[in-house]
């Protein structure tokens, strides 16, 4: 039996649909369906609204030269805040993991060519928070 890749699978698509409605429709209520990932969803999701101005200084610190988070693509600015939350709180799931489990999820968003950008500021990011964290 061959499994196909579905973005239900993801745990990190649903992550980045439950923020970007959060993100830019403020009145929405989370709700959380039934996922084996639903703990860790509900805590990503969470803790990145709960922890915006964190995360917003990370991208200002680390990201100022690359990204103008008034001017990038929403989905896009959704993918990069929920993976500076995992860098961040998340220590014991190593940052090519995380990085490759966006890339795979943003594939379900924005066009293959912003993928390559993605991969290289998460790459930036993860070793910029990662190495003055630990």
């Amino acid at each position: 039996m061959i499994l196909q890749y579905s973005p239900k699978n993801n745990p990190r698509v649903i992550v980045i649909q439950k923020l970007y409605g959060k993100f830019f429709n403020k009145d929405q209520n989370l709700t959380f369906p039934k996922h084996r990932f639903k703990k860790f969803i509900k805590d990503v999701v969470n803790g990145t609204i709960e922890r915006d101005d964190i995360i917003n200084d990370e991208i200002s610190n680390h990201l100022h030269s690359d990204l103008d988070l008034k001017k990038i693509d929403k989905v896009f600015k959704v993918i990069i805040k929920s993976a500076i939350f995992e860098f961040l709180y998340k220590p014991k799931t190593p940052s090519k993991i995380i990085i490759n489990e966006y890339l795979r999820a943003s594939n379900f968003f924005i066009q293959d060519e912003k993928t390559k950008y993605l991969n290289a500021l998460l790459d930036k990011i993860s070793k910029k928070i990662r190495n003055s964290n630990e």
